[in-house]
């Protein structure tokens, strides 16, 4: 019988899936629920050492000796220091000891409990990775849990070897052994080259690619094309990947909010591949998440786990380009003049119609959108402006960028100002009023050059809280949240240099929105389009 101690299952079961064979254990109460899950399962070999700087030393000769991976256990408190010195030696030896120490709650922390210090990261920069696992209560905890493992036990041999720290608060009781076995993990595997990928790729049947944020001449599309019109494969992009061809589905988070929950499983992939970074879409991480694919491939050159969907099995540690180029030249069976799923998910997007809105913030996005000159680079807004574009198909000359990495209100408008400054595009901002006035000192420099044009959405507040999960926009504390105004950037606009335009009706929008997108001004111009809050809500749902 196994401990029932979620967290110690997930440990052992990761260590046994990893091949790590060999545990040193160290004597102890604490970690007495990790000492009998060991000792009860017949893939381990235990060791028994009391003193525990002695046992680290003597995990590094079964290293040694035996070449592979070797674990240590100890139970909390001071016993946790004395494997420092080997923790040192393994640091500087490369070599690749696994490091698991039993703690106690963080709540006791400074309560001048028993055998508690703080372990958390003790061993500071001799370990390679340290992780503290949560107590698991929850699926959300349990998935963290095991991600969190697979980081620790793919650092101990990444780009060389070295120890890892993994440590475990326990609660009491801790001698409860009602587990008769341990559970099926999740183990993620990193590839440095991708032909074993390559190999596994005609087994899928429903095959997807998703790109994340990229930057302009990426050097992608012709690859991807290749993949959606030869393979079959699903290409879903956004504005941020820069990445435009009639083979991508660019507007699949409408697609997908037009579909039911039971329609939504036929759209399901069985393979997922993404590359790039962030993706705007909440609903697509929600829909793969909900609908698991059989394996989800990472492509990235550091070859971190980033588990967005969590149902991460593969990382691959390479560029995007020399992946997708040696999927499409491996070529193994792989062709597929027809494919259903992507049919299916061609159909469904074509069908999508553009939308048509009255006078509101997105009608003034569809707008500039439509009016965009070949060749401008074009900046989005974190909040609704970045959501609101994602409704409209964009030029394929256009280079677009927004702030995605953490996807903060902060900066917006002083990278636009930057860009247009160091570049001869003519530059647009697509901005709302929380992110224009939070950031309006972007405005504030003497470097504003003649190319830099931006259309505010002012709708007198941020809309885009009011699409939380049961809030009430209606309640007192909502003034709060939601920042209600009634500012204007008209004199800040012309103080700083800016042709100043605005719009407060549809005719007003038309008529100035080809002087906001024309090359005859020389100056600078904000457009200040005012839009009532309530009419806007409906399309950030």
């Amino acid at each position: 019988m196994y401990s029932n101690k979620k967290n110690v299952l997930q440990l052992v079961a990761l260590l046994q899936t990893f091949g790590v064979r060999h545990i040193v254990l160290s004597s102890g109460a604490r970690n007495v629920p990790l000492a009998h899950t060991f000792a009860a399962h017949p893939f381990f070999i235990c060791h028994s050492v009391v003193d525990e700087r002695s046992a680290a030393f003597y995990a590094l000769g079964i290293i040694d000796s035996t070449g592979e991976s070797v674990a240590i256990c100890c139970t909390s408190g001071t016993a946790v220091l004395n494997y420092a010195s080997a923790v040192a030696e393994a640091f500087y030896r490369q070599l690749p000891l696994v490091v698991i120490t039993a703690d106690r709650p963080e709540s006791l922390l400074g309560q001048m409990d028993n055998q508690v210090i703080p372990q958390r990261g003790v061993f500071g920069a001799l370990v390679r990775k340290f992780v503290q696992l949560p107590e698991i209560s929850t699926p959300d905890d349990e998935w963290y849990c095991n991600r969190l493992i697979n980081e620790a036990l793919l650092e101990k041999d990444h780009h060389g070897k070295g120890p890892v720290h993994i440590n475990l608060p326990l609660s009491e009781p801790l001698f409860e052994y009602s587990e008769t076995e341990l559970p099926t993990v999740r183990k993620i595997n990193r590839h440095i080259e991708a032909s074993s990928c390559a190999k596994r790729l005609p087994t899928f049947a429903k095959r997807m690619i998703i790109a994340g944020q990229l930057p302009p001449n990426n050097g992608l599309k012709e690859t991807l094309e290749t993949m959606a019109e030869k393979y079959g494969c699903v290409v879903l992009t956004e504005h941020p990947s820069n990445l435009h061809s009639p083979w991508f589905v660019w507007n699949f988070d409408a697609l997908l909010g037009a579909l039911t929950c039971e329609e939504q499983s036929q759209y399901a992939p069985d393979l997922l591949i993404s590359v790039g970074g962030h993706v705007v879409s909440k609903r697509v991480k929600q829909f793969l998440r909900a609908h698991p694919p059989k394996e989800h491939w990472l492509v990235n050159v550091t070859g971190d786990v980033a588990d967005l969907y969590r149902h991460l099995t593969d990382v691959i540690e390479t560029g995007a380009l020399n992946f997708l180029e040696t999927l499409v030249r491996s070529d193994t069976g792989l062709a597929t003049p027809y494919s259903p799923f992507s049919s299916l998910w061609k159909h469904q997007s074509d069908a999508i119609p553009v939308p048509q809105p009255d006078y509101s913030d997105l009608a003034a996005v569809k707008a500039l959108m439509e009016a965009l000159p070949d060749g401008c680079a074009l900046h989005l807004a974190n909040s609704s402006s970045v959501r609101f574009a994602q409704f409209f198909p964009l030029k394929a000359t256009i280079h677009t960028f927004s702030n995605r990495g953490t996807s903060g209100i902060d900066g917006c408008l002083s990278t636009a100002a930057g860009y247009a400054a160091a570049s001869h595009r003519l530059t647009f901002l697509l901005t709302g009023d929380l992110a224009f006035f939070y950031d309006m000192n972007g405005l504030w420099n003497r470097q504003i050059t003649g190319n830099l044009r931006i259309l505010l959405n002012n709708n007198g507040g941020g809309e885009i809280f009011c699409t939380l999960p049961h809030f009430d926009h209606s309640c007192p504390t909502a003034q709060y949240t939601m920042a209600r105004h009634s500012t204007t950037a008209q004199a800040w606009a012309e103080a700083t240099g800016f042709t100043y335009l605005r719009a407060n009706n549809e005719e007003e929008l038309q008529r100035r929105i080809p002087i906001l997108t024309g090359t005859a001004s020389d100056k600078p111009i904000l457009l200040e389009v005012f839009t009532q809050m309530e009419e806007n809500m409906t399309w950030l749902d």
